[in-house]
Protein backbone atom coordinates (compact mmCIF):
# COMPACT_ATOMS: atom_id res chain seq x y z
CA UNK A 1 0.00 0.00 0.00
CA UNK A 2 1.50 3.38 -1.21
CA UNK A 3 1.58 6.14 1.65
CA UNK A 4 -0.86 8.19 -0.01
CA UNK A 5 -3.16 5.18 0.56
CA UNK A 6 -2.42 4.51 3.81
CA UNK A 7 -3.22 8.41 4.37
CA UNK A 8 -6.33 7.69 3.07
CA UNK A 9 -7.46 5.26 4.80
CA UNK A 10 -6.31 6.16 8.17
CA UNK A 11 -8.32 9.67 7.52
CA UNK A 12 -10.98 7.26 6.53
CA UNK A 13 -11.10 5.42 9.71
CA UNK A 14 -10.84 8.91 12.02
CA UNK A 15 -13.74 10.18 10.30
CA UNK A 16 -15.60 6.89 10.51
CA UNK A 17 -14.73 6.76 14.19
CA UNK A 18 -15.28 9.98 14.78
CA UNK A 19 -19.27 9.49 13.40
CA UNK A 20 -19.59 6.73 15.76
CA UNK A 21 -20.82 6.29 19.32
CA UNK A 22 -20.07 9.36 21.82
CA UNK A 23 -21.88 10.24 25.12
CA UNK A 24 -21.59 13.97 23.43
CA UNK A 25 -21.40 15.32 20.40
CA UNK A 26 -18.24 17.05 18.66
CA UNK A 27 -20.45 19.83 17.50
CA UNK A 28 -21.26 20.22 21.20
CA UNK A 29 -17.18 19.97 22.28
CA UNK A 30 -15.25 23.42 23.05
CA UNK A 31 -12.18 24.14 20.68
CA UNK A 32 -10.01 23.81 23.58
CA UNK A 33 -11.53 20.53 24.02
CA UNK A 34 -11.02 18.86 20.78
CA UNK A 35 -7.68 20.14 21.13
CA UNK A 36 -6.92 18.26 24.23
CA UNK A 37 -8.24 14.89 22.28
CA UNK A 38 -5.96 15.48 19.89
CA UNK A 39 -3.24 16.27 21.59
CA UNK A 40 -4.01 12.67 23.46
CA UNK A 41 -4.09 10.89 20.75
CA UNK A 42 -0.83 8.97 18.46
CA UNK A 43 -1.37 11.60 15.79
CA UNK A 44 1.43 12.99 14.21
CA UNK A 45 1.87 16.46 15.17
CA UNK A 46 -0.34 15.79 18.34
CA UNK A 47 3.11 16.58 20.93
CA UNK A 48 2.84 20.15 19.07
CA UNK A 49 -1.08 20.49 19.87
CA UNK A 50 -0.53 19.42 23.24
CA UNK A 51 2.73 21.74 24.35
CA UNK A 52 0.84 24.89 22.33
CA UNK A 53 -2.18 24.00 25.08
CA UNK A 54 0.70 23.96 28.01
CA UNK A 55 1.76 27.01 26.70
CA UNK A 56 -1.84 28.79 26.45
CA UNK A 57 -2.46 27.43 30.21
CA UNK A 58 0.56 28.93 31.34
CA UNK A 59 0.25 32.40 29.56
CA UNK A 60 -3.61 32.41 31.21
CA UNK A 61 -2.29 31.77 34.52
CA UNK A 62 0.39 34.24 34.61
CA UNK A 63 -2.09 37.01 33.06
CA UNK A 64 -4.10 36.43 36.17
CA UNK A 65 -1.76 36.50 38.52
CA UNK A 66 -0.08 39.86 36.81
CA UNK A 67 -3.65 40.94 37.15
CA UNK A 68 -4.05 40.06 40.87
CA UNK A 69 -1.51 42.13 41.67
CA UNK A 70 -2.79 45.15 39.53
CA UNK A 71 -5.86 44.97 41.50
CA UNK A 72 -4.13 45.21 45.21
CA UNK A 73 -3.85 48.48 46.35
Amino acid sequence: MSLPATRTLILAVLLVAACGSSDKPAAERTERERDSIIGQSALPGASGVEGALGASDSATARNARLDSLAAEP
